[in-house]
């Protein structure tokens, strides 16, 4: 299947070059402005109070396998909860030639999706910036959605050349910020594509995708008490149900965006929150039902609005931090060396440069049947290749 390559239709490649010359470079407004989203206007604006200029070259400096490791490490949970709606995503935008990046807080690529094949341009400028450890925050390569929606907590969609150098120009991306269970943003989710068709729907599609990772942080989060919130009225659904995770004494200690909505409270910005501050009765009265597994609540809230709560008990151990609890160091290396090569399609010598280490050391790490694999692989590709330089 072929994907077309287009340009941005030519009255949005207009707007953006007259917004480029009358914001960056400095020329006089059009008769009556040119408009542009106010988030990216911030974006273009501490580029340029930081020095940078639009024609300077961005590089994408390579990565030693050492901070790839430790990116990973900083941020298991995230990834772990990420991984399957990543998946999920990588399967409905394979046929846009789009691809999705998870990155943490500062913008350092934590975990990505199914890259596009090829060895064409658009291929490499995709396994450019989509690998582990790769810093891709407002910084390093300028106005992205990446440093935009970290910066304004919201979703955005960047095309072409509202990016901020002309390097970043090829890529088109949507990102939605991430928020921890105590409302702190912990990172992002982006999903670019490289030369290809603009499709803003992908902000929707992020935010949505973001919501789910947020939610099954909170499905991990070690509790005593997780109540689901719903206005009476609006059938349960992930999307728009809250969710509160409350500690053995009645404290919120964790929330989602829907929640901190629904109640009005902006958890993790202020003072601790105990039920009491919510629910007009009892915590006690919560975990009562939870034992006697009532299905459904109507709560008064001290609004005097009412909501519906399911609660459930769901007392667990919080993680152990000692070694038998967490991935080994080895283990962790070999599986981001494995990847690496299955992204590089068993090109070893491609996976070693997009790691930085030498190509002996990617052999010696990987297990001997995933070497064999990996041959294979690249034999099949060649195969593939040669196939369609006789054929057309």
């Amino acid at each position: 299947m072929t994907t077309s390559v287009a340009s941005p239709l030519p009255e949005r490649s207009i707007s953006i070059a007259q917004a480029r010359r009358e914001w960056i470079d400095g020329e006089p407004a059009a008769a009556q402005g040119t408009r542009v989203d106010s988030w990216l206007l911030r974006s273009w604006q501490r580029c340029l109070a930081a020095g940078r200029l639009p024609a300077e070259r961005v590089s994408f400096d390579p990565v030693s396998v050492q901070a790839a490791l430790r990116a990973a490490d900083r941020n298991r949970a995230l990834v772990a909860a990420a991984r399957p709606v990543i998946e999920r995503l990588s399967r409905a935008i394979a046929d846009t030639r789009y691809f999705a990046i998870l990155t943490d807080a500062d913008g350092i690529v934590v975990d990505v999706g199914a890259l596009p094949g090829g060895s064409d341009p658009a291929a490499r400028h995709a396994r450019d910036i989509a690998r582990i450890g790769v810093d891709l925050s407002e910084r390093a390569v300028g106005t992205t959605a990446i440093g935009t929606a970290l910066a304004e907590h919201e979703p955005v969609w960047l095309h072409r050349g509202e990016h901020f150098f002309d390097d970043t120009s090829v890529y088109s991306c949507a990102g939605a910020p991430l928020f921890g269970p105590r409302g702190e943003c912990i990172g992002m989710l982006d999903l670019t594509g490289v030369q290809v068709v603009e499709r803003p729907e992908l902000r929707h599609l992020a935010a949505l995708s973001a919501r789910s990772i947020e939610n099954a942080l909170l499905q991990d989060h070690p509790c005593a008490l997780r109540l689901r919130i719903g206005w009476p009225g609006c059938a349960p659904g992930a999307d728009a149900e809250g969710l509160l995770c409350i500690d053995a004494d009645g404290w919120v200690i964790g929330a989602n965006a829907a929640a901190r909505h629904m109640l009005h409270q902006p958890l993790g910005a202020g003072p601790a929150l105990n039920c009491n501050d919510l629910f007009a009765l009892p915590p006690q009265m919560l975990f009562d039902a939870a034992r006697r597994g009532e299905s459904v609540l109507e709560v008064p809230l001290w609004s005097g609005l009412r909501v519906h709560v399911r609660p459930q008990l769901a007392s667990r151990p919080a993680v152990s931090s000692q070694a038998g609890g967490r991935p080994r160091l080895r283990d962790m290396q070999t599986a981001l060396i494995r990847k690496a090569v299955e992204d590089a399609r068993g090109n070893v010598a491609e996976a070693a440069r997009a790691l930085g280490i030498s190509r002996a050391t990617v052999y010696r790490k990987l297990p001997r049947s995933r070497r064999a694999g990996a041959s294979r692989l690249r034999a099949v590709c060649h195969r593939k290749a040669g196939d369609v330089a006789r054929f057309g």
